[in-house]
């Protein structure tokens, strides 16, 4: 009976266990074979109910085995600091030996306590976005943005850490601003988004120290410089209207009306309000006169300092509409708001709104550099702790050539970028301090749009391949050329003393020559043309200075091999692309048909 009784019971029961890649116990075997003994009904349904008990259990622990056998160890990282290679040998190169010894302290501390606590409130940002409640219980309209607690917690940590305060308090001089940049960079990738603010609060904060700090604003700037977690403000920036778009000459709508005590009233509909949930905003406006018109263009804006809210809590006259669902920054509160006679004083002088603010929005403009730079250096840190526990066909992912290869191209990308970055807080620390010569300051103000609009592409590039790096866990939720290219060929002189560089040396010669060549060749072309090239000319300038600053890092006596692998690397692409696409022709009246042709040429359009 028993032997009759086996063949059944492996075509129903072992076959589907065997399939999975397990096997009963023999107990188990045991127990099911007792149906074919002479039993009474009793015991037959007793034993039926105890096989079905048996399935049921190993169909459990065949589900767990097989989901279990799904997961991957999390890759993750230590102090970001002191995994950092790059960073620490380029302040030990540029620090002074006093000032590095009290950074080093410090950003070790700092660190750890990225480790131990921020990331975790990070998390938490991500989890908790903010919320808007319109109206209360009674239907009251209260517009109420509310915000997690960890959220309020990275704006205490900003002030702890001086994250603003360190560039305004000048403890070292000219590499105040540089240590500043150095912590926010470590600051970025775990901070939940609160970045953002602290790009729009320091922007604010150097508006106010560039008009000479009036008495006014004295009160303000110290809130938005104070290390006092209870008297620390964040700023917003409140420029993009309906119109939306970077041209504030001709979208900006809002009107102020000037009151008798001197203040003004703000009319009108802010699209994009980043950071609607801070304590101050700087602010474009078109002031009416007595018949109540307005100058139109750039020369009709003024800049506004203006409270969100009064001592009491309560909106300045201010009604937020909706908070803005977007593809990024979540953690953050961007609301739609209308300015319906919102208190406000004039900061700039009249119709100068734009002059005034562009120290702010080159500050902003940084602090993107700043978080383009930290996310690839994230995403690089974390796929390289992967590859380091992920097995795939047999062998860590490390131990698979190409694999490796991938990580190390965008480590190049990352390299690049992040002494580019290093450079332009250099010349902002010198200018701030008033150590910077004519040919630094206008290097400065060449490098922030390029560096800006480079980094920015290269982060998107570096973060999809990053990304695919873990398989399918990846995807779970007047020109002044000269002056920057006298300045490169500068750099390109003390790399050339270094023979293991002289390929990348020749190559950034070329390329500058290349890039000379296109200037004799369209200075005098059409605005079309020039229009066309815009964007690859930015990046041959990108490409052209960040390679002599790869190689000036490598030409360094203490540089190491990957130094030096990493400039070659980089020289390795094609460092002047507007001259090979100008010989293609790309910048052409022909071109540009084309482009439309092929956008448009299907379209009812």
């Amino acid at each position: 009976m028993f032997a009759c009784r086996l063949p059944l019971w492996r075509s129903t029961v072992t076959c589907e266990s065997w399939q999975s890649g397990h096997f009963l116990p023999w107990g188990s075997c045991q127990m099911l074979s007792s149906k074919g003994i002479n039993t009474t009904v009793g015991q037959e349904q007793q034993a039926g109910m105890k096989e079905k008990q048996v399935l049921e259990d190993l169909q459990t622990h065949v589900a767990r085995r097989d989901t279990e056998a799904l997961f991957q160890e999390q890759p993750q990282t230590g102090n970001q600091y002191l995994e950092d290679t790059l960073l620490r040998s380029y302040l030990k190169t540029h620090l002074p030996p006093k000032v590095l010894e009290e950074v080093h302290q410090d950003l070790e501390r700092f660190g750890n306590r990225l480790l131990t606590e921020i990331q975790h409130l990070s998390w938490e940002c991500e989890l908790n976005p903010p919320v808007f409640r319109q109206f209360d219980a009674w239907g009251r309209r209260v517009d109420h943005i509310h915000t997690c607690s960890a959220w309020r917690r990275m704006k205490e940590i900003s002030a702890e850490e001086g994250l603003i305060a360190e560039a305004y308090e000048k403890r070292y001089s000219n590499w105040s601003r540089l240590y500043q940049a150095v912590k926010l960079y470590l600051f970025s990738s775990s901070s939940g988004g609160f970045s953002c603010p602290l790009a729009m609060t320091d922007g604010a904060a150097k508006v106010i120290e560039s008009l000479g700090i009036p008495g006014s604003l004295k009160n303000a700037f110290d809130c938005l410089t104070s290390r006092d977690p209870e008297k620390f403000w964040t700023s917003g920036q409140w420029m993009t209207e309906r119109r939306g778009g970077s041209d504030v000459a001709n979208g900006t709508e809002t009107v102020a009306r000037k009151q008798p005590d001197g203040t003004y009233c703000l009319y009108g509909f802010k699209w994009f309000t980043s950071a609607a949930d801070s304590d101050m905003s700087l602010t474009l406006a078109r002031i009416a006169d007595a018949e109540g018109q307005c100058t139109q263009g750039s020369r009709g804006l003024s800049l506004f300092f203006l409270r969100v809210r009064d001592e009491e809590g309560k909106l300045n006259n201010i009604q937020v509409q909706r908070l803005k669902d977007k593809l990024g920054t979540r953690q953050m509160a961007t609301a739609e708001l209308w300015l319906q006679g919102a208190r406000a004083e004039l900061i700039s002088a009249e119709g100068r709104g734009v002059a005034t603010i562009s120290s702010m929005l080159n500050i902003t403009r940084i602090h993107n550099i700043i978080g383009a730079v930290a996310s690839m250096r994230r995403m690089i840190s974390l796929s390289r702790d992967y590859a380091c526990k992920r097995v795939a066909f047999g062998k860590l992912l490390k131990d698979h050539p190409l694999h490796t290869q991938t990580i190390a191209r965008m480590e190049v990308q990352v390299r690049g970028a992040f002494l580019l970055l290093m450079e332009i807080v250099r010349l902002l620390g010198l200018t701030e301090t008033n150590l910077a010569s004519e040919q630094e300051q206008l290097l400065l103000r060449l490098l922030i749009p390029v560096a800006k609009l480079y980094t920015g592409k290269q982060a998107s590039a570096v973060a999809v391949e990053a990304m695919e790096s873990f398989g399918g866990q990846g995807y779970m939720e007047d020109t002044g050329l000269p002056v920057i290219l006298r300045d490169a060929l500068k750099k390109l002189e003390l790399a050339s003393g270094t023979e293991q560089l002289s390929p990348a040396v020749q190559r950034a010669r070329e390329a500058i020559g290349s890039l000379q060549q296109f200037m004799a060749a369209t200075g005098s072309e059409r605005a079309l043309t020039m229009e066309l090239a815009a964007r690859d000319f930015s990046y041959s300038l990108a490409r052209i200075y960040t390679g002599a600053l790869l190689m000036e890092h490598a030409a360094r006596p203490d540089a190491s091999s990957t130094d030096v692998c990493a400039a070659l690397r980089w020289c390795n692409q094609e460092l002047c692309p507007v001259a090979v696409e100008s010989g293609r022709g790309s910048y052409g009246a022909g071109a540009a048909l084309q482009d439309s042709a092929l956008v448009f040429g299907n379209s009812r359009l």
